[in-house]
Formats: structure tokens, sequence, C-alpha cells
């Protein structure tokens, strides 16, 4: 029951925060973290190309990624697996380096500038670890490093939630910030790394 919940959670915050980018088509540019940048980099062409292909493709990956972690539907619907897949595979590594390349900018300096440019790096080595896996035929090999690539896909997310929360409790944005640029990827991979080793050990059980 509580897995059933967590997914339910998982999958509404994917959703929400997926389709969180189509704002930055409406509203104007003083919207969300936009208000952070200096004049210079928001008239730099290719920081500009970098973030709307950052968080297009980031928010995709992130709204239809959940979907591929319920086995009733990879059992049931494998086809429509591997294409969801592919598609979320071409999001998540063009949102990595594209990602990569806007952490240059970040705002918060130094500290900022590593920590979600770790992320981009961490992002993209696991995914393309998860796809070479599973051209490999490894399948418990290829969901151990999706797992891993969700769940620093799934940073979108946990620096919504934590980034108010800190601001709140410094009183201070750019503390804030150059905490979350850390906080919102690295207990992801630590929870990854425990449901990793837990499905091994019930993996291990059938072999």
């Amino acid at each position: 029951m509580q897995k059933k919940i967590l997914y339910i959670l998982v999958a509404v915050f994917a959703v929400i925060i997926g389709l969180y980018p189509l704002l930055y088509l409406i509203l104007d540019r003083t919207f969300g973290l936009l208000q952070t940048k200096a004049d210079t980099t928001l008239s730099n062409i290719y920081w500009n190309i970098g973030f709307y292909g950052h968080i297009f493709l980031g928010g995709l990956a992130l709204l239809i990624g959940w979907i591929q972690f319920n086995s009733k539907f990879r059992s049931s619907r494998l086809q429509l697996h591997r294409q969801i897949g592919k598609v979320y595979v071409i999001a998540a590594i063009g949102s990595s380096i594209f990602g990569l390349f806007i952490a240059f900018f970040a705002t918060g300096g130094i500290s900022s500038v590593i920590g979600f440019g770790l992320l981009a790096i961490i992002w993209f080595y696991t995914t393309t670890k998860a796809f070479l896996e599973i051209k490999k035929g490894n399948v418990f090999a290829h969901e151990h490093w999706m797992m891993y690539s969700y769940a620093a896909c799934f940073a979108a997310v946990t620096l919504r939630l934590w980034l108010p929360v800190l601001t709140f409790a410094f009183n201070d944005f750019f503390i804030a910030y150059k905490i979350v640029a850390w906080l919102c990827w690295v207990p992801n991979l630590i929870i990854a790394s425990l449901l990793v080793a837990k499905q091994k050990k019930q993996e291990s059980v059938f072999r």
C-alpha cells in the first residue's frame, strides 16, 4: 500500500513539474528563476537555446519517465514501453547536455555551478548506461541504471520542493539556491541506491 501511495505521489509531482515549463511560454521573462539572471545572460542566444532546450526536454523526460516503472504496464505493453523509453533517453540525454552548458551560468556562484554540473553529468551517464545495458539484453542492469537516471531527472521536482523551504529557513534566496544545487539530487540518488540494493536482493532469489 505504501509503495502504491509513493508511486502515485511521484506520478502527480512528475506530471505537474513536467508541464511546468509551459508557463515560460505564457508568462513574461521575469517569471521564476529568470528573475535572478543578469540582462546579459537573458540576451545571450546560446544561453537561451540551452535553457529552453533543457527545461522542455527535461520536462518531457520527467512527464513520461514514471510510467516506465509500472511492472504491469511493462509486461502488458512491452512495445509501448520500448517506444516511450526511446523518447525518454533522447529527452534525458539532450536535457542533460543543455543542463551542463547552462550550469556554468548558475545563480549562486561556483557551488551552484559544480552542483548542477555534476547533476547533468550523472544524468547523462546513468541514462547512457541504462540504454547500453538494454541494448546488450541486460534487463536487470537496465532497470537499475534507469532508477538512477530518473532519480537525477526527479531533481526538477525536489528542487522546487526544497527551494521555498530553504529560502524561508535562511531568509536568503541565494544561500538557499547554493544548497539546493546539491540537495535536489544527492538524496534522490541515495534513495535510488537503496532501492537498487533491495531489488538486487530480490533478483538474486530468482537466479
